[in-house]
C-alpha cells in the first residue's frame, strides 16, 4: 500500500464537524491502495469528546499521537473559569455579554502572539518528530488539514526538508473566516497570517478545500489553483426508516452548535406569526435544537412567543445524529447574513449528513450560495435569504400542508450518492495518486 501521513489537530475521542472529514475519508482509503497515517494531538483541548467515533478508525490506519502545549489551561485561570468549561475558537466569545478587560485582553494576545492559532507551540516539536519517524517510515504523501492551520505549517516545513507531495486541506478558510476581523490584530500581525497563508498556498503541491466559492478565493490570495472535494455522508452511518419514523409532531430540527452570528430571526418571526394566527400549527409546532444554543438566540425565541415549541437539548454522540434526523419532520441549516465574508462558500458538514436522511431541508442563507447550489440539485430541499421573512413563512406553511396530507418525501435520494464519505475518498485518492506520478 502506499502510505499517506495526515497531519490533523482533530482526531477521535474529539467530537464535533472538525473530526469528521479525515476520520471519514481515512476510513475508506485503504479501499483505493492508500495506508492512512495520522499524526494528532495526545492531551488537547477539543471543544467536545465523543468516543463513540473511535468505532470509524479504520484497522489498517497508523495513529501517532504527540503531546501538545496549548495556552487554554493558562488563559481559564486568567478569567477565572473552571477546567471543564470549554474555550470558543479564536478566544471568540459571540454570547453578546460585555467583554471585560482580561477578555478583551486575552483575544488580542490571542490574534497576536499566537499565529496563526493557538496549536503554534507544536508546530517545532512537530517537525523534529516527524523529520525523524518519516526516515524511519518513508510515505508518498502528506496533507495536512485545517484548521487550525498551524497543522500547514507542520506540513510546510517537511516539505521543505524532505521533499514529500504535500496537499494542504482547507475545511475552513484562515484570513477570510468569519471570526477573524475579531481578534484584534496589530497591523504586523495581520500581515503575518496572510505572509503565512500565501506561503502555504504557493508552496503546497495542490490545495483542496470543500466548495467551489472557497476555492475560487483560495485561487485570488496565491494558490495556483485548488480543487474542490466535498464533505460528505457515510453510508455506515445512515439508519432505516422503520428503524427511526418521523416524529407524529411537525418538528423542525436543528443539529449544531448555533451561534449569535448564525441566530435566523427570519425563521423565529415566520414561526411566530403562523403560530399566532393558525391554532393548528401552533397545536404541531415542535422546533428541536440540539447542541450549544447562543443565549441571544433563546432570547429571540422568546420574544416571538416560541419558547413553549423550543425544545433545546445537548449534544448528542454521533451514533445517534442519524436517528434524530430520521425522527425529524423538517432540517434546519442557517448559515450567516450575506455581509459576512466566507458565506457564499459555506457548506457546512451537516449538510449531506440532512440530504442522507431524506427528510426535506430549510437553508437559511444566501440563494447564489454553494449550499443552495447542492440543494437545488439533489432537490434536498430549499434555500431562504437570511432576511427573507415572508419567503420563509411560505415555505413552512406549505411544508406543514404536506405534513398534514402526509405528502412530504421520506425517502433516499440517489442524487446524493456521489456526496458519499466512499467515492469522496476515491477522489481524494485519485489527487494523491495524479501528484506522485508528477514528482
Amino acid at each position: 500500500m502506499k502510505r499517506v501521513l495526515i497531519i490533523t489537530y482533530y482526531w477521535p475521542p474529539s467530537g464535533g464537524s472538525g473530526v469528521q472529514r479525515w476520520l471519514k475519508m481515512s476510513k475508506y482509503l485503504p479501499e483505493y491502495g492508500w495506508q492512512p497515517v495520522a499524526y494528532t494531538a495526545e492531551g488537547a483541548e477539543y471543544p467536545v469528546e465523543d468516543p463513540s467515533l473511535e468505532k470509524d478508525v479504520s484497522p489498517a490506519a497508523e495513529v501517532i499521537r504527540r503531546p501538545i502545549t496549548e495556552p487554554y489551561s493558562f488563559y481559564k485561570r486568567f478569567l477565572g473559569m473552571k477546567k471543564e468549561q470549554k474555550v470558543k475558537a479564536g478566544f471568540i466569545d459571540d454570547t453578546g455579554h460585555k467583554q471585560g478587560w482580561k477578555e478583551r485582553l486575552s483575544v488580542w494576545i490571542r490574534g497576536n502572539f499566537f499565529i496563526p492559532d493557538a496549536r503554534c507551540w507544536w508546530v517545532k516539536p512537530s517537525v523534529r518528530y516527524l523529520k525523524e519517524y518519516l526516515k524511519a517510515h518513508p510515505v508518498d504523501a502528506v496533507i495536512s488539514t485545517g484548521p487550525p492551520h498551524s497543522m500547514h505549517l507542520i506540513a510546510m516545513e517537511l516539505k521543505e526538508a524532505l521533499g514529500i507531495p504535500w496537499i494542504a486541506d482547507f475545511r475552513d478558510p484562515w484570513t477570510e473566516i468569519d471570526y477573524y476581523s475579531k481578534l484584534r490584530l496589530t497591523r504586523r500581525a495581520d500581515r503575518k497570517h496572510h505572509r503565512l497563508e500565501r506561503e502555504v498556498l504557493t508552496k503546497a503541491d495542490k490545495v483542496v478545500t470543500v466548495s467551489p466559492n472557497w476555492a475560487e478565493r483560495l485561487v485570488n490570495l496565491g494558490a495556483p489553483s485548488a480543487e474542490v472535494v466535498y464533505n460528505g455522508y457515510d453510508e455506515n452511518d445512515i439508519v432505516r426508516l422503520s428503524e427511526a419514523p418521523a416524529s407524529d409532531k411537525f418538528t423542525l430540527t436543528y443539529l449544531g452548535v448555533l451561534f449569535k452570528v448564525r441566530n435566523p430571526e427570519c425563521l423565529w418571526k415566520a414561526l411566530g406569526e403562523l403560530v399566532a394566527e393558525d391554532a393548528s400549527f401552533a397545536s404541531q409546532l415542535q422546533v428541536k435544537l440540539i447542541g450549544q444554543v447562543d443565549k441571544e438566540v433563546m432570547q429571540t425565541i422568546a420574544k416571538h412567543g416560541l419558547q413553549d415549541h423550543v425544545m433545546p437539548s445537548a449534544y448528542i454522540p454521533h451514533d445517534q445524529v442519524a436517528v434524530a434526523l430520521r425522527r425529524s419532520t423538517v432540517l434546519l441549516l442557517p448559515l450567516m447574513p450575506d455581509t459576512e465574508t466566507d458565506t457564499l462558500g459555506l457548506i457546512p458538514a451537516k449538510l449531506f449528513e440532512y440530504m442522507a436522511s431524506g427528510r426535506p431541508i430549510i437553508c437559511i442563507g444566501p440563494e447564489t450560495g454553494d449550499t443552495a447550489m447542492i440543494l437545488n440539485e439533489t432537490q434536498a430541499g430549499v434555500t431562504v435569504g437570511f432576511e427573507d421573512k415572508d419567503k420563509m413563512k411560505a415555505v413552512v406553511k406549505e411544508l406543514y400542508q404536506k405534513f398534514m396530507e402526509t405528502a412530504l418525501p421520506s425517502h433516499e435520494n440517489p442524487a446524493i450518492e456521489k456526496y458519499s464519505r466512499k467515492a469522496l475518498a476515491g477522489e481524494y485518492a485519485a489527487i494523491m495518486d495524479l501528484l506522485r506520478k508528477k514528482q
